[in-house]
Formats: structure tokens, C-alpha cells, sequence
């Protein structure tokens, strides 16, 4: 700070509504290092998953969690009608997993052939081999907010593998 008490910036400050604010935004958000996970569910008897990392847990009592999806995403849609979704925390191994279910446009055939994964019982969502804990959810709410959908969800089940791994999947400024 100067002896004025003004703040010293690197870059000049934005009018958050200008027209160059969107691209500023993103660079400034995405100095939050962020979890990344796999949000799965079954949706007219298709696998749905996407990679997020807008995602956080909210309350313990009862175990509560919240993600953020783009409101045009076919997740954001499938999760409309469909209470029951699963988070599975990727560990830093899994960043190929993140980058396959982070493509926009990624087919839905054949979704997860390629992606080790399991499922606690037939109809239940996908959760992803590997990762650092998994959860099975039951939309309790959901908010529009902007550009996007606030799921929020009531954890039904969880675990973590008997081995954890060695450290969790971070994205950090737009990379892995």
C-alpha cells in the first residue's frame, strides 16, 4: 500500500460489467487451485459424466455437497429430472480421465467403455476406479445462478479406497 493507503495493481482494475471483464474474470478465478472430480449419473439409461472442479462440501449434519454445471450441459439437463448423481474425487494420476470427460461434445455411446469405473449396484451412477473418495448423492435443490445450475446434494453413501493415492488431482490457473 502507498502512504495514501491506495493499492498497488498489477494490472489495471476493470469495471466487473465491461466488455473486457469475462476474460479478466476467468484469469482471476482461476487463481483458486481447485479439487477436481468426476460427476456421474444414469439418465435415460445412458452413462452421464463430466469433470468438474466447481464443486464443495456444505454442511456435515446432514453431509451435504453442492456442484456448479454450465445450465446448456447435458449434465446440467440429465440432472433436471434425475435425483441420484455420484462425485468421484480424482487423484493426480487421473488427469487423463479429467481431459476425456471435460471435451465438450464428448459422445455419450461409449462414454466410459475406455475409463475404469464401477458401480455399488446396477442402475446406481458410475464412480471412477481409482480416484480418492467417492460419494452417491440425492438432489435435495437445485438454483440457477447466472450462467449455471447449483446442484445441491445430500450424500447417501461414501468410502475411499482401502489404499489411498498418493495426492489429489489440482487445477491451477487453467492446467492440471
Amino acid at each position: 500500500m502507498s502512504e495514501s493507503g491506495d493499492a498497488s495493481f498489477d494490472a489495471s482494475p476493470l469495471d466487473a460489467r465491461g466488455p473486457e471483464a469475462q476474460d479478466f474474470y476467468k484469469t482471476l478465478s482461476g487463481s483458486v487451485a481447485k479439487g477436481v472430480a468426476v460427476l456421474s449419473t444414469v439418465y435415460r439409461g445412458r452413462d452421464y459424466a463430466a469433470t468438474v472442479t466447481d464443486f464443495l462440501s456444505v454442511s456435515y449434519d446432514p453431509p451435504t455437497m453442492l456442484a456448479s454445471l454450465y445450465s446448456l450441459s447435458r449434465m446440467a439437463e440429465a440432472l433436471e429430472t434425475q435425483p441420484r448423481w455420484a462425485l468421484s474425487l480424482l487423484a493426480d494420476d487421473q488427469q487423463w480421465i479429467a481431459a476425456r470427460l471435460g471435451e465438450t461434445g464428448t459422445p455419450l455411446i461409449g462414454l466410459l467403455d475406455n475409463i475404469p469405473h464401477f458401480r455399488r449396484e446396477p442402475d446406481a451412477p458410475a464412480l471412477i476406479t481409482g480416484a480418492l473418495a467417492w460419494f452417491e448423492l440425492t438432489t435435495v435443490k437445485t438454483t440457477e445462478a447466472a450462467t449455471h445450475t447449483l446442484v445441491v446434494g445430500e450424500v447417501e453413501w461414501m468410502t475411499r479406497p482401502a489404499v489411498t493415492p498418493a495426492a489429489p488431482l489440482i487445477r491451477f490457473r487453467s492446467s492440471y
